[in-house]
């Protein structure tokens, strides 16, 4: 371990599995105290576990994001942080004609209302200290249309332009958001669209294959940390790099 955040305290969404877990098994062993939060007690216990057996500190906080009233709790148990990644986040896909209310809805709520909702109530405080970090997870379909993602898509195109709001509204007194938007990426939920669907997204990066979750979670950590002191408002793509066209 490091002493990087040594004194802080690191609120993750969605830290239970993929992304977001590497992200608090990252944050924490550069000293950061990290509240886990996810919907899954077991896997919540097993990464609150992982991450004391290395001499971290960790604590998990349940919570269903699609409800407001939750999102409010769980700013209300992890209390001060220091460090804020909206990393939960849901994704289906389906054209247009096969998309409907509910599905669009669930989509803005988890992806776009959660994230507004946690700065609202987490953003003003280190505002007040003086210092302070958000790093959102975007996607490079808020950029890129990719067939059936119209509405994930969209969710997350509306968290970048949060992103760029909150960077102007919070900086001048000392907090940084950004945003870190990945292709593709091995985890339990991509994993589930079946290999032949993820080979397939790969062939169009330049890297020709799928990341891992701890490599998007370094560009995230990056992003939080105090290396990235003049970095505020940027998306920074994870992509894998895109192939040109001819």
């Amino acid at each position: 371990m490091t002493a990087e955040l040594t004194g802080s305290t690191a609120l993750v969404t969605g830290a239970t599995a993929g992304i977001g877990r590497a992200t608090a098994l990252r944050l924490a062993a550069l000293g950061a105290s990290v509240v886990v939060h996810g919907r899954d007690g077991t896997r919540g216990a097993e990464t609150v576990d992982e991450i004391a057996a290395a001499g971290g500190r960790a604590r998990y906080v349940a919570a269903d994001l699609s409800r407001p009233e939750e999102v409010l709790r769980l700013a209300a148990e992890a209390g001060e942080v220091d460090v804020l990644i909206n990393n939960a986040g849901i994704y289906r896909f389906a054209g247009t004609p096969d998309s409907t209310a509910e599905m669009f809805d669930a989509h803005m709520a988890v992806n776009t209302r959660a994230p507004m909702l946690l700065v609202g109530a987490l953003a003003p405080a280190m505002a007040a200290r003086g210092h302070g970090s958000i790093v959102n997870l975007s996607t490079g379909a808020a950029t890129t249309l990719f067939r059936g993602a119209a509405v994930y898509g969209a969710s997350k195109a509306a968290l970048e332009l949060l992103t760029r709001a909150w960077a102007d509204e919070f900086g001048a007194r000392g907090v940084r958001v950004n945003a870190v938007a990945p292709g593709p990426v091995h985890t339990p939920g991509t994993d589930d669209m079946g290999g032949e669907t993820l080979r397939m997204i790969a062939r169009n990066t330049v890297l020709q294959r799928v990341a891992e979750p701890e490599e998007i979670a370094e560009a995230i950590v990056f992003l939080a940390s105090s290396r990235a002191s003049y970095i505020t408002g940027a998306v920074l793509e994870a992509t894998g790099g895109r192939l040109a066209i001819g």
